[in-house]
């Protein structure tokens, strides 16, 4: 019998190979030998087996790990940080509003205690800077520009 875990893990699946078969209908052009398909599939690809992990864990385990609480009040703050994180991205731009939004998530979802502020910082710093290089100087997208950082 399946978990919840199972469960998630075979929705997941389903649905990462119904959008993988999908990308079979993306056009191919004959210049280019990237095409539109190719991220889409590299990330399905490891979702699918991400998701079979899940279900294999899933039937593997036995023993049903008792049922954390439900901490709705974590769940709340999470989406207001992204909320606020989606607002300020106009006026702050990509590089500064992603380096506050990781690095609230990150103090929220596990406090640090004591010194360690700096890995939350730096990890922050981190993030922003190398989804920056990615997207914008190795994939050439254009990232919000702030309003009030001009960068």
């Amino acid at each position: 019998m399946l978990g919840r875990d199972g469960i998630a893990g075979l929705v997941c699946l389903g649905g990462s190979l119904w959008f993988l078969a999908l990308t079979r209908g993306l056009p191919q052009p004959a210049l280019v030998p990237i095409g539109p398909a190719f991220y889409p599939r590299i990330l399905l690809g490891i979702t699918v087996v991400l998701s079979a992990a899940l279900v294999v864990a899933d039937l593997l385990n036995r023993r049903r790990a008792v049922v954390a609480p439900a901490r709705y009040r974590l769940v709340i703050l999470a989406f207001l940080i992204f909320a606020t994180y989606v607002a300020l991205l106009p006026a702050l731009g990509y590089r500064a509003a992603t380096f506050l939004f990781v690095a609230a998530l990150q103090a929220v979802l596990e406090p640090p205690r004591g010194a360690r502020w700096w890995r939350v910082l730096a990890v922050a710093l981190l993030t922003t800077l190398v989804t920056y290089y990615v997207f914008e100087r190795y994939l050439s997208v254009l990232l919000p520009r702030g309003r009030l950082t001009g960068f």
